[in-house]
């Protein structure tokens, strides 16, 4: 039985040398981080230990999810150079595994955006050839030949959120597929690239509508899911459900370990990328 209390999780503030440095790093190299655009409420724990996940294709976004705080509107931004300054912001802030992701950009119909994410992991593996590559990518439209693009990159880890239980997907992210981005997480595990999706909870699922989406992504072949609390960014965003209790989030990942996931992250503060860097060395290590 689910017994704590939900609240709402608390943010610790604070700013150290390491996290000066961090944002010396993405200052110096002109990047965008999605720690800053989306608020992340862990940007300071996370640059406090000199990582950070790195947005590519600018800071606008072509779609409106009901969640997220990245600006939306018509973006103008392709730099042919953030690939090599996205490399050298890596090497500069000494990491050995980088988390990668971007704003959609559904006006590049030729690509999507998809050759300036293959330059990316291309140019960070020539720089930082013992950092490790994880990718955070939009769905591309579903365009065979962009996700096939990315995947040759070959990133050590592909990542395409769910975002949501499938119920509520349209309230959510309204330009978006809950079967797409199924299908795009199947298309890496068919192409034999290490797998990972999340959600978030507190939107309006039930917790059999969580176990469901855990299910059917362990039934495609991903090997890591992440489960955190939804927070309002601002008060033009969706509102907030419900707080999830801590016994709730525990009882997901004892669900997602009997299902077959190597990794399962879940807590109030939990995101895509949170402990990436430790889930990486773990998993990394064992497919060796």
């Amino acid at each position: 039985m689910i017994s704590s209390r939900p609240l709402k999780p608390k943010i610790q503030i604070h700013y150290g040398e390491k996290f000066r440095s961090t944002q010396s790093a993405v200052k110096d190299g002109q990047l965008n981080t999605v720690c800053e655009e989306a608020k992340c409420p862990n940007v300071f724990e996370c640059w406090n230990l000199g990582i950070a996940t790195l947005m590519i294709l600018g800071d606008i976004c072509t779609r409106a999810c009901g969640f997220c705080s990245v600006k939306t509107g018509k973006p103008t931004w392709y730099d042919l150079n953030e690939p090599q300054r996205t490399a050298e912001a890596v090497l500069k802030m000494g990491l050995r595994h980088v988390v990668i992701t971007s704003v959609d950009r559904d006006d590049l119909k030729g690509d999507y955006g998809s050759f300036i994410w293959a330059k990316t992991i291309e140019s960070i593996r020539r720089l930082n050839p013992a950092c490790t590559i994880e990718v955070l990518t939009p769905d591309f439209k579903k365009d065979k030949q962009a996700l096939i693009r990315v995947f040759s990159a070959k990133p050590d880890i592909f990542s395409h959120n769910l975002e949501c239980a499938e119920h509520i997907t349209k309230t959510v992210r309204s330009q978006a597929s809950w079967g797409t981005s199924l299908d795009v997480l199947r298309q890496s595990v068919e192409f034999g690239l290490l797998t990972k999706t999340g959600m978030m909870v507190g939107l309006g699922e039930r917790s059999d509508h969580v176990l469901e989406t855990m299910e059917q992504a362990s039934n495609i072949g991903v090997k890591v899911f992440t489960i955190g609390q939804y927070l309002q960014p601002t008060k033009k965003h969706l509102p907030v459900k419900r707080y999830v209790s801590d016994d709730e989030f525990e009882m997901y990942k004892k669900e997602g370990n009997k299902m077959g996931f190597q990794i399962v992250e879940s807590g109030p503060l939990v995101r895509s990328s949170y402990h990436a860097d430790q889930q990486a060395k773990l998993i990394l290590k064992e497919k060796k």
